[in-house]
């Protein structure tokens, strides 16, 4: 049994060796196995670096203590790519990635995969144990693995002076539910510890704000880092070294200044775009698009039917904020020009998040908004469309004639249900033609404090 356990630690030693590691293996793959890329196209890349590469570099490399961090950003904004450029640099040595889940089940899997743990289901004492090791559920596994994890830590930590370093990617996959926000509580308390004593450096990342949020009531050693869009300037540039490093036509500048204009500068959709023949013309593709999912999200329902007047509640709120975000867009577009400045046409507008509640109205729907990608919450509070996109795609519908009368039509329309909801209907039986009925309502005195 001491050679079994010591064999466990050994084992999960090795998952932060360098060299080969699952994640980055999977990324890299596409890149290996292509001999069609020149070598002179993949050196253009290098200047594509952001600026938020060093600060990633250090975490990853173990420069960095006594702090665990998280990387909060909109979906495709270049989290993951940070990491996994970091990652590359020292060939994953002392790095260990994997993706949260829903299912906490799968969850453990993956932290086992990660950290070569088999949770003692290789070992044949299991066939004598009374009791299922995994009888009080999922949690009680991911704690007996990071538990082991410390240990080897710890050893880890006196051979090479630095600490490991384990990056949990997307945890917005965790149910907002009790389990949910009970696993993200076990990860930071053992975030925490490890933090303070500087031998695991522990990174969370989200797209959505609702960790961030959940984790900041228990946080002493969390570092914020935001990850957003690229400038204009900088997606400029980034769009035509993509297009070199692909091999396709040359673009003149007027049509790689009107694509970054109508997509933003997120990474995903500059690689989107990097691969198009005709540029413009996907890139109005998109923007269609992601008009025509917005609509199926929150579209408006003229004179609706009462089924559907919480869906309408929700849509007529959202129209609210998206609309001042095209105002605020279209204003600050104005005051830059008539000043003389210089306009960044892919700088999102924002809402501090106290005046998106007066807006809406409902501040219920506030975190909806954010889980489905039509809004973004920043770490200081702030709102603003998820994407240039939805931005371009809600321009789109405000400035269509008569969407005004529709959203205060389909908002009367919403009162007029909750009116009748709240009118009762007395109806008398047994009457007879010139049958009289007195109806008489009596108000007593007012009822003392």
């Amino acid at each position: 049994m001491p050679w079994y356990k010591k064999n466990v630690l050994d084992k999960i030693e090795k998952a932060f060796d360098g060299g080969y590691d699952p994640v980055l293996a999977l990324a890299d793959f596409e890149k290996e196995t292509s001999s069609k890329r020149p070598i002179e196209n993949d050196q253009s890349m290098k200047h594509l670096r952001r600026k938020e590469q060093d600060c990633v570099d250090n975490i990853i490399k173990g420069n960095t203590r006594g702090h665990y961090y998280f990387l909060i950003g909109p979906k495709g904004g270049g989290k993951s790519t940070l990491i996994l450029e970091a990652m590359r640099a020292i060939q994953a040595e002392g790095v260990s990635v994997l993706d949260a889940h829903p299912d906490l089940e799968v969850f453990r899997l993956r932290l086992g995969k990660a950290l070569n743990y088999e949770f003692h289901e290789d070992s044949q004492t299991l066939l004598f144990q009374r009791r299922d090791p995994r009888e009080a559920g999922p949690a009680l596994d991911v704690e007996r693995a990071l538990n082991k994890l410390e240990k080897v830590a710890l050893r880890k930590a006196k051979k090479t002076g630095r600490p490991l370093v384990l990056v949990f990617n997307n945890v917005q996959h965790f149910n907002n539910d009790e389990n949910g926000r009970n696993m993200l509580l076990l990860l930071q308390q053992k975030a925490e510890a490890w933090a303070a004593s500087g031998i695991v450096t522990t990174v969370f990342s989200s797209d959505d704000f609702w960790p961030c949020l959940l984790m900041h009531k228990a946080a002493n050693r969390m570092h914020v880092l935001t990850i957003g869009d690229l400038s204009f300037e900088t997606a400029r540039h980034a769009l035509g070294h993509m297009r070199l490093a692909r091999n396709k036509p040359h673009a003149d500048q007027s049509t790689i200044d009107q694509t970054v204009t109508l997509v933003g500068g997120r990474l995903s959709y500059l690689s989107h775009m990097a691969q198009m023949e005709d540029m413009l013309r996907g890139a109005r593709d998109l923007v269609d698009w992601e008009r025509e999912w917005l609509l199926s999200q929150i579209g408006l329902i003229p004179d609706c039917d009462d089924d559907v007047m919480d869906e309408q509640k929700w849509s007529t709120c959202s129209w609210l904020l998206l609309r001042e975000f095209v105002r605020l867009h279209k204003e600050r577009q104005r005051e830059r020009q008539a000043a003389g400045l210089p306009w960044d046409p892919t700088e999102l507008p924002s809402i501090p998040y106290g005046r998106c509640r007066q807006i809406m109205t409902r501040t219920d729907f506030i975190e909806e908004l954010d889980r489905t990608n039509i809004i973004s919450i920043g770490v200081k509070l702030d709102v603003r469309p998820d994407s240039m996109l939805i931005l371009q795609a809600a321009r789109e519908v405000v400035e269509e004639e008569g969407f005004d009368d529709l959203l205060q039509n389909v908002r009367d329309r919403i009162d007029e249900i909750e009116s009748l909801h709240r009118t009762r209907e007395i109806t008398f039986k047994d009457l007879n033609t010139g049958d009289k009925i007195r109806l008489q309502v009596e108000k007593g005195p007012p009822r003392s404090q």
